[in-house]
């Protein structure tokens, strides 16, 4: 079964530096048939203007990612970690008992695009961890995988039986990927337009889907987009 979440039915909010759709619900945004989907909690799809951004603010208990689409990031935290994060690196932080960052468009000319996701964890008050990686693969039109419970196959590790895998897909080109019993899928369309097993996505749909053990992604176009198999 596949369940599409239409990007114009996301949560949305809009203020003078910041344009972000809502996959799930999130700050005043509210909707209980909306809330995650396993332990799939938050994917916000983010612009941020120029040299603007988010503030020194708290998290706890959430493996959060932060995948750029364009532009670059500028990240702080109270673990003394500053990178910038542009496309090709992605960044994971376990907040665990607790930690401060802030987040602001390393461009003073142009805005940034990008898509934040928080997985619930395993535990809570774990010991917090940063990290970003690059993954050069992410050129190479194959399913590149980004995070995992294991750390395998030089990903990033995160506290949750979750794997998050991205893929850019040249148009008319597909991959398929099996998915083990019991288990679920989410994938969200970053850009471009592909076909779930025959269901059209565009750019900024996602999908659920239950109790499927193949799934077949073409790309009508140049495309790019995230799996998650999840628990």
């Amino acid at each position: 079964m596949i369940a599409i979440r239409k990007a114009n039915d996301r949560f949305h909010t809009q203020i003078d530096w910041l344009d972000s759709w809502h996959t799930f619900s999130f700050g005043d945004h509210f909707d209980r048939n909306f809330m995650s989907f396993r332990s799939l909690r938050v994917i916000n799809d983010d612009i941020i203007g120029a040299g603007q951004g988010f503030g020194m603010h708290p998290h706890r208990d959430m493996e959060i990612i932060t995948y750029m689409l364009e532009g670059g990031i500028a990240h702080q935290d109270s673990m003394g970690n500053g990178a910038v994060i542009v496309p090709g690196i992605v960044q994971r932080m376990s907040a665990g008992r607790g930690l401060l960052h802030a987040e602001a468009n390393a461009s003073t000319t142009g805005p940034c695009r990008l898509l934040q996701i928080w997985i619930m964890p395993e535990a809570q008050a774990l010991e917090p961890t940063y990290e970003d990686r690059c993954f050069p693969a992410l050129g190479s039109g194959e399913l590149v995988l980004i995070c995992s419970n294991d750390g395998r196959d030089g990903s990033m590790k995160i506290n949750q039986d979750a794997s998050m895998f991205a893929c850019r897909l040249p148009a008319g080109e597909t991959r398929t990927v099996e998915i083990s019993e019991g288990r679920f899928g989410w994938v969200q369309v970053a850009s471009g337009e592909v076909s779930l097993n025959g269901e059209v996505l565009n750019h900024g749909d996602g999908a659920a889907v239950s109790f499927e053990t193949r799934l077949t992604v073409e790309a009508g176009t140049d495309s790019e987009f995230l799996l998650f198999d999840l628990a």
